[in-house]
Order: C-alpha cells, then sequence, then structure tokens
C-alpha cells in the first residue's frame, strides 16, 4: 500500500502496557483511533489506564488483559481476545522487556535465560501466534521493540544486550520474510528512555555510570507511532541514541575507550 498508514480502527496488541513505552504507545495508538488490548502482569496498572482513556466519549477503545508474556497458553490467550474482542488483529506492539545488571559468572541461577525469554522469545512467539491473523488484517504490521545495545555491547548487560542484538536480527529476518504477505515491521531502537527498567531489574543495580538524561516515554511512543504511520523500517529516538548507533556502525572504538575510561 501507498502512502502514510491509517491507524484509525486498526486493532492492536500493546505488551508492556502497564508503564513506561507500552503504556505510552498504547495511548498514543488509543488517541489515534485504534481499538487496544493492553497487556502486562499487572492488572490494576491496565485498569487504570483504560480508566485515563474511558473519558473519550465515543472515541478510542481499550481492552486491557493481565498475565504473563513468556507463558505460551497466555500468548495464545491474548490473541483469541483479540480476534474475540477486537473482531481481528492488525498491529502486535512487542514492549515488554527486562534486564539484569552483573557480570555473568555472579548472575543467579537461570536469570540470563529469564531475560532471553521476556526480551526476545516472547515477542518472537507472540509474532508467531499472531501471523495467521495478521495476514488477514488491515494494513498489519510488528513493531518489535529494541535498543541501541543490540547494536555494540556494554560491560555488566551481557544478557540484556543479547536479547536486544537477538530483536535487532529477529526484526530483520521478519522484514523479508513477511513482506509478501504485506506484513511491515518496524523495529524501535531506543537509548535511555523514562521507564521502570531499573526499578524492574531481574539482579543487579543500575550502574553508577549509566546516568544519562532519559528521553520520555511519550515522546518515545510518539516517534515510534509517526514511524508505524510512515512505514519506516527502524525508528531511534533522540539524538543521544542516534549518536549511538552511528558510532557503534562506524566507530566501534570510540564506544569502547569509553567504556575502559569509566571503568578505570
Amino acid at each position: 500500500m501507498r502512502g502514510p498508514r491509517s491507524l484509525s480502527g486498526l486493532r492492536a496488541l500493546v505488551t508492556g502496557g502497564s508503564s513506561g513505552v507500552g503504556r505510552a504507545v498504547a495511548i498514543e495508538l488509543a488517541t489515534r483511533g485504534a481499538h487496544v488490548l493492553a497487556t502486562a502482569r499487572r492488572g490494576e496498572r491496565l485498569a487504570a489506564l483504560q480508566a485515563s482513556l474511558s473519558p473519550l466519549k465515543d472515541g478510542p477503545q481499550l481492552i486491557f488483559a493481565a498475565g504473563d508474556i513468556t507463558d505460551a497458553g497466555f500468548r495464545a490467550h491474548l490473541v483469541r481476545i483479540a480476534i474475540e474482542r477486537l473482531g481481528g488483529l492488525d498491529l502486535v506492539v512487542a514492549a515488554a522487556g527486562s534486564g539484569a545488571i552483573g557480570p555473568l559468572a555472579t548472575l543467579p541461577a537461570d536469570t540470563f535465560q529469564s531475560v532471553l525469554d521476556i526480551d526476545l522469545v516472547a515477542p518472537a512467539e507472540l509474532v508467531r501466534v499472531a501471523l495467521p491473523h495478521l495476514a488477514a488484517g488491515r494494513d498489519p504490521a510488528v513493531v518489535l521493540v529494541g535498543s541501541i545495545l543490540g547494536y555494540h555491547p556494554l560491560p555488566l548487560h551481557a544478557a540484556y544486550c543479547a536479547a536486544k542484538a537477538g530483536v535487532t536480527a529477529l526484526a530483520g529476518s521478519l522484514r523479508h520474510e513477511l513482506r509478501p504477505q504485506g506484513i511491515d515491521v518496524l523495529l524501535a531502537s531506543l537509548g535511555p528512555t523514562e521507564s521502570e527498567f531499573w526499578d524492574a531489574l531481574l539482579s543487579g543495580q543500575r550502574p553508577a555510570w549509566s546516568r544519562g538524561r532519559p528521553l520520555s516515554a511519550e515522546t518515545t511512543a510518539r516517534s515510534i507511532v509517526n514511524a508505524l504511520e510512515h512505514r519506516r523500517h527502524e525508528v531511534i529516538p533522540g539524538w543521544r541514541a542516534k549518536a549511538f548507533v552511528f558510532a557503534a556502525r562506524h566507530a566501534s572504538w570510540i564506544i569502547d575507550a569509553i567504556v575502559s575510561r569509566n571503568a578505570r
């Protein structure tokens, strides 16, 4: 299809909808006329999100389902809800994520696997389950929320960097696979962003050198949804994130030098 994508009336499934970028994307989509199924583990947060949009009379619709996105049964349940209550599925936005900080040697048992399950396996499997319905949808698309650390890793972030590098690769692979079915794939490579990421680490704590000023979740969400409307393949919100990816692609030694200096 040519021209911008109209979001009005599209049916979207958004993970990570209780906070941060996931919540902001759910709001942005709903206010632009999409019908949204938001999911996360905290049902009370999702109910509050729904209530915040309810004053929009005769406007956008947002429903929610609470559960664990790493559970295969729940992923299938989500897709069924979208089909039964929204009438179909046009967009899947995989924004749920987590991380763990610390040397690989000292990470608690199964932590590495848990990060991969949340950040990489769950989005891939959700897309796989949703594909038949996306293929039958109206102007369908998948949005995978990755990270600039998918382009260049940092120490103490082994699990997160591995998962987000996988998301970057997944987006590139799916883009070619799904093009014949008319399904777009957008990769959102995020830098420091306002969220509860540091409060929800599976282990460890925020490094002292990771204190950059974050981009707001709302600004990030607008960038993602604008890119979705304009059929872009990737969006990197914020000049700091763009600079990091540029350096990762063309002068990775600069990043390595800064990391080494901070380590000392």
